[in-house]
């Protein structure tokens, strides 16, 4: 591996899984098991030693794919935000020029179900992302992808606003998807369902609100 993102085809495509691997099926197993664990244990409980024991997959193997476990949480990480992001679909709305599309898109960032695996893994980047270098530089890029995605969202919606607008709203939204993700953890008995589309219908006011301001306008 020349760096800790890259760990095999696994890594670089999570979410293409290509049958006739038997490398692709490996590192997908590995995956689906440390994902698991983590979320069962946590990062730090977690070891490449059990890892190996719970997938049946030789240590050794492990790092020939994978330079490290940061490598390992960066693969996972990949595999979900692409489904999070969906970013051919936006990228496909925006080219269009439909905002029905892509008000739907930023909706569906708000309004999509968390599997509990996710949650917890989103827990464990949050508690680490202040003392391993490692995973918050994950955190940082995968901030800056959020940001470039949405931000083009935006763009196309609101192109009037100033920079500051939407950078504003790139980090409401991400602090609202986060918030209530945590919640899930945090507040035994919350009804989620409800806080997402409330949330989302919270940004789809401020959005709606900055798309009636002058060009150039500050937010507040």
């Amino acid at each position: 591996m020349e760096d800790n993102s890259k760990a095999a085809y696994c890594a670089e495509h999570p979410s293409k899984p290509h049958p006739t691997s038997r490398s692709q099926l490996r590192c997908q197993h590995l995956l689906s098991t440390a994902r698991r664990l983590f979320a069962e244990q946590g990062f730090h409980q977690s070891g490449m030693s059990q890892i190996a024991r719970e997938s049946g997959i030789a240590v050794g193997q492990i790092y020939r794919d994978f330079a490290n476990k940061e490598a390992i949480i960066t693969a996972i990480c990949e595999e979900s935000l692409q489904v999070w992001l969906a970013e051919e679909t936006i990228e496909q709305a925006i080219a269009a020029g439909d905002h029905a599309a892509i008000r739907s898109w930023i909706e569906h960032l708000l309004v999509k179900e968390s599997e509990f695996e996710n949650r917890r893994m989103l827990v464990e980047i949050l508690a680490e992302t202040g003392r391993n270098p490692l995973i918050a530089q994950l955190n940082a890029d995968t901030l800056e992808r959020f940001r470039r995605v949405l931000g083009m969202a935006l763009d196309a919606l609101i192109p009037g606003a100033t920079q500051a607008c939407k950078v504003r709203i790139c980090d409401l939204s991400l602090v609202l998807c986060w918030g209530v993700l945590a919640g899930e953890e945090l507040i035994p008995g919350l009804d989620a369902d409800t806080f997402r589309t409330y949330a989302a219908d919270l940004l789809k006011k401020e959005i709606d609100r900055l798309s009636t301001l002058p060009e150039g306008h500050a937010c507040l």
